[in-house]
């Protein structure tokens, strides 16, 4: 079912989730590794650096800083294809899914808050 908002109204549950991540004590992630999270997470496996970088339209080391960063607060892991050791998999963990799984649970919430 399609959702229909205002230009207003988008911006206001935007904003309001983006307030609620901050004020939160989870890890303030960056529009870039948010949308990197996002794939991992809503796109089918497999998942690696080059797919990662080709879907996203940026480039390799850019998902590999971000991979980095996400990989120390354990929302991804990487680890060698065991096909071809030389690609590496980007793999989901239980603290990502949690993490998004709360996130959702937050834009939903904001969304039911937002004025009609």
């Amino acid at each position: 079912m399609p959702i229909n908002l205002k230009p207003s109204q988008a911006l206001t549950l935007w904003h309001s989730v983006n307030l609620a991540e901050v004020r939160d004590s989870a890890p303030d992630l960056t529009m870039r590794q948010a949308a990197i999270l996002l794939t991992i997470y809503l796109d089918p496996p497999p998942h690696t650096v080059r797919g990662l970088a080709a879907h996203l339209g940026v480039s390799k080391p850019v998902i590999t800083r971000a991979l980095d960063t996400m990989g120390a607060m354990k929302l991804v892991r990487r680890q060698r294809d065991p096909r071809d050791r030389r690609n590496v998999i980007i793999s989901r963990t239980v603290e990502g899914a949690n993490y998004l799984e709360r996130f959702a649970d937050n834009i939903i919430a904001k969304g039911k808050e937002l004025p009609h």
